[in-house]
């Protein structure tokens, strides 16, 4: 003990007296000494005695649909370390096929006491799902905040990237290369992200190659939002004449590769493919994927100030904070086969 007493002097600074008072929860020690004394413990790796632990200011519940896709994980990283900052302790519960559902896992953090929720890419994002769980929530005073996904029927904070502009980023990008024929390959029709990008890349498709909807319809496939998925919906889309395909996640875009790949196809040299997300490791894939990035830092942040805002009685506006995505440019998109360049020389001899 009187090594250890020794050390944390030492370390912090200051008498073996002053540590053993700190220790002991003995008045007559300046704020930031003890501060001193704390830090020292924590930097020699010993544990703080029970009494002087920073209490938690409660348990907040974050639901997240799997943790596959590379997005979720890095989105819950931010929000767990956003809630840590402030006090809270993040408590990850996450839906898995064949376990537990978001309804039974909202009723066991319920259960638990949680301060709150945040609901990543949960029911409210599925139009035919009934909403009226959330006011049962609400009704049970527990405060949450939606991110991805936006219901006009439930009254709480929605925190969403702009779909539509994402959509309208990787068409405009594609038909700078010069493609006409890009097609959009994303997940089922029934979730809203879906519906929003669908409006945003006809809008694009028309205001860019002047093509009406009902002739950019025939270039959307529906599928799951997995590397399989991407894989059936890209096979499709190639046998439709696509050049270029903007997909509604990067683990559909590496399935598109796959399929360009298994039909002898290069990529980007005879047909581009465009992500969505930004995950993290996806700038290391072959080739290195361009792709739009969800602004995750600062959704995650938003999603946090806004539950803490429900939760100190200040509630804030029952609205959508939209993020705007942003356009990083990789190894994966190059100019339609065959487009002359200014140099008069065919792109890709």
């Amino acid at each position: 003990m009187t090594a250890r007493l020794a050390d944390i002097a030492a370390q912090a600074g200051v008498s073996e007296a002053t540590v053993s008072r700190v220790l002991n929860g003995k008045p007559g020690v300046a704020a930031a000494t003890r501060e001193s004394v704390l830090a020292a413990l924590d930097v020699l790796g010993y544990e703080r005695p029970v009494r002087l632990r920073q209490r938690s200011a409660g348990l907040v519940g974050l639901i997240t649909p799997e943790l596959d896709n590379p997005i979720f994980p890095a989105l819950a990283q931010v929000i767990g370390q956003a809630l840590t900052r402030q006090g809270y302790t993040p408590v990850l519960a996450t839906q898995t096929p064949g376990g537990s559902t978001e309804d039974e896992l909202t009723e066991m953090l319920v259960d638990r006491g949680v301060s709150g929720i945040i609901f990543v890419s949960g029911l409210h994002a599925d139009t035919t799902a009934d909403t009226e769980r959330y006011d049962q929530l609400r009704a049970k005073g527990v405060p949450y905040v939606l991110v991805n996904g936006f219901s006009p029927k439930v009254q709480a904070p929605f925190v969403s990237p702009d779909d539509r502009a994402a959509m309208q980023l990787a068409v405009t990008h594609l038909a700078s290369l010069g493609h006409t024929r890009i097609g959009l390959a994303l997940g089922p029709r029934r979730f809203v992200p879906v519906l929003r990008k669908i409006e945003g890349f006809q809008q694009a498709m028309e205001d860019r190659l002047g093509l009406p909807p009902e002739q950019s319809q025939e270039l959307i496939q529906h599928s799951l939002y997995t590397l399989e998925g991407g894989q059936a919906a890209a096979a499709g889309l190639i046998a439709k004449g696509c050049t270029a395909i903007a997909c509604a996640s990067d683990m559909m875009a590496l399935g598109a590769i796959r399929a360009a790949r298994q039909q002898g196809l290069h990529v980007p040299k005879d047909i581009s493919v465009v992500g969505f997300d930004d995950s993290p490791l996806i700038a290391f894939t072959d080739p290195p994927l361009t792709t739009i990035r969800q602004p995750v830092q600062a959704m995650g942040q938003a999603s946090v100030r806004a539950l803490l805002e429900e939760i100190g009685g200040t509630p804030a506006p029952h609205s959508e904070f939209v993020f705007m995505p942003e356009l990083v440019v990789r190894g994966s998109t190059a100019s339609v086969p065959g487009r002359t360049t200014s140099r008069g020389r065919a792109d890709h001899e």
